[in-house]
């Protein structure tokens, strides 16, 4: 048996599963998310508990098996607290803007760059050089973070650009040919 898609999910108070065939509807204080998952999965709600079983051990069963079961818990949570990812800007020069809903980056280019935010997904510039990004569904959270990110990568030689929060970038070692050939 998958050891993560046995695990339960528990069902917070506040929140409504309903389950119509291979379709899930999870609704809670942040708002309500749906989706259709594979009709070999087995979905159930007893006890406030969520359960996924599958009918076999066949290999693409027990691939589904822990993607339904974490898919699932990833609604539970969005609709009850929500994700967020923190982005950082680094770099002389180099800022965030908000305008409204969306931010406006300058970050190296002859222009400063829109980003227009997706649906269900809200964009907040903290002081010059913090985004963050927050919505109730992770896939779009993240969607969004990397198309920040790709407006301008962390550089392999300075580090400058835009990164996410945390992440550790490896600096390449510059040009040393002349200093040693004399």
């Amino acid at each position: 048996m998958s050891r993560i898609g046995k695990m339960p999910i528990p069902v917070p108070e506040g929140v409504v599963v309903t389950i119509r065939g291979s379709e899930v509807a999870v609704k809670g204080p942040q708002g309500e998310l749906r989706r259709r998952f594979s009709p070999d999965m087995k979905i159930r709600l007893a006890d406030g508990q969520l359960a996924v079983t599958r009918p076999s051990d066949d290999r693409n069963h027990r691939a589904l098996h822990g993607l339904t079961r974490t898919l699932l818990a990833n609604m539970v949570q969005g609709v009850t607290a929500g994700f967020e990812r923190t982005l950082e800007i680094v770099g002389v020069g180099y800022r965030v803007q908000q305008q409204g809903e969306n931010l406006v980056l300058n970050v190296g280019f002859s222009h400063p760059v829109e980003v227009v935010p997706l649906p269900g997904v809200k964009l907040t510039a903290e002081g010059t050089n913090r985004i963050k990004v927050t919505g109730i569904d992770k896939e779009i959270v993240g969607e969004m973070a990397a198309r920040i990110r790709r407006i301008r990568p962390p550089d392999a030689y300075k580090g400058k650009g835009i990164r996410y929060a945390g992440e550790v970038v490896r600096l390449k070692p510059g040009k040393a040919g002349k200093a040693i050939g004399r």
